[in-house]
């Protein structure tokens, strides 16, 4: 008489571990599906892609010459200012196409979306062509203007 109890026990044992199982995985499902519905990757990437389309890397403004006389530009300083787009891309800038570096001489101001290149105790030597060169990932885009530095006549 024994043997019937635990024979009737473990069906009902077996019984409550099903019911528990049954719902975890529902409630997986719904765990799953509720971040799927607001970040899974799919979703995110049209309009991150969308994004990159809506944002394409220019210059909203670019450089403009600047025209010393010798006498004016000696000692005073020159400032070429780029306007980009978007803020995030990198800029970087040339003189007669070989790199600047930030110095005493130069200086390179970034505020958002502006951008300038500020150069100190305007010199002779000074004068050439000025490149501004704007990276965003594997894109990129220039802009050039010139510093002129007239002699007196």
């Amino acid at each position: 008489s024994e043997a019937k109890p635990s024979k009737e026990e473990t069906p009902k044992g077996v019984s409550p571990v099903k019911a528990k199982k049954t719902p975890s995985p529902a409630d997986a499902e719904r765990r799953k599906l509720r971040p799927g519905s607001g970040g899974e990757k799919p979703p995110e990437e049209p309009p991150f892609t969308y994004q990159l389309k809506a944002v394409p890397l220019k210059f909203v403004k670019e450089m403009k010459d600047i025209v010393l006389t010798e006498a004016e530009s000696v000692g005073s300083s020159a400032i070429f200012e780029v306007l980009i787009s978007p803020s995030t891309a990198i800029t970087s800038w040339m003189k007669d196409g070989s790199n600047i570096r930030e110095s005493p001489k130069h200086k390179f101001i970034a505020d958002g979306k502006d951008r300038k290149l500020h150069i100190i105790d305007v010199q002779l030597s000074d004068a050439g062509e000025y490149t501004c060169v704007l990276r965003l990932g594997n894109k990129e885009k220039t802009s050039t203007a010139k510093l002129i530095v007239e002699g007196i006549a």
